[in-house]
């Protein structure tokens, strides 16, 4: 395949509370909803989730940095769900949503200050061929972990 034929589109992360998340994203990391909102269910979506009587709501949020065509962060919640398991970095799967900002320690404040959690610590590394980082891990209102990065 070539660059003109696949573009990415969007990451889904599946919320307890999905208009408390989304309000989460947008007032710290400056994400954009994208209307409309979604109330989606039926045979269709039974079929592609394999979930019997499956039903959801939500919103995509553009996120930031790309223009208005962007990809988005599609925050969904379905009316019935499974247990989540506690946050691990160590986790097999999709493991983290990273932001590049300006200030790590600022927006590691501003997470916080809006419902998030700590994580781990702020380090600085020399990466071997591709520069120094200075990151740290936190995590949204919900558990989901984030990385927070500025490259030095």
């Amino acid at each position: 395949m070539t660059e003109k034929t696949v573009q990415f589109g969007h990451t889904n992360l599946i919320a307890a509370d999905w208009r408390r998340l989304a309000d989460f994203y947008i007032k710290v990391f400056g994400c954009i909803p994208v209307p409309p909102e979604r109330d989606l269910a039926g045979d269709w979506l039974e079929r592609a989730t394999g979930i019997s009587g499956a039903r959801l709501r939500g919103i995509h949020l553009r996120l930031p940095g790309y223009g208005e065509f962007g990809p988005t962060l599609e925050i969904f919640q379905y009316e019935s769900e499974l247990e989540k398991p506690p946050p691990a970095a160590n986790r097999p799967g999709y493991g983290h949503i990273a932001f590049k900002v300006k200030d790590v320690s600022a927006m590691r404040a501003a997470v916080l200050a809006a419902g998030g959690c700590e994580f781990g610590e702020e380090v600085t590394a020399s990466i071997a061929g591709a520069g120094t980082i200075h990151f740290v891990y936190v995590a949204d209102p919900e558990g989901n972990l984030i990385e927070l990065q500025h490259w030095i």
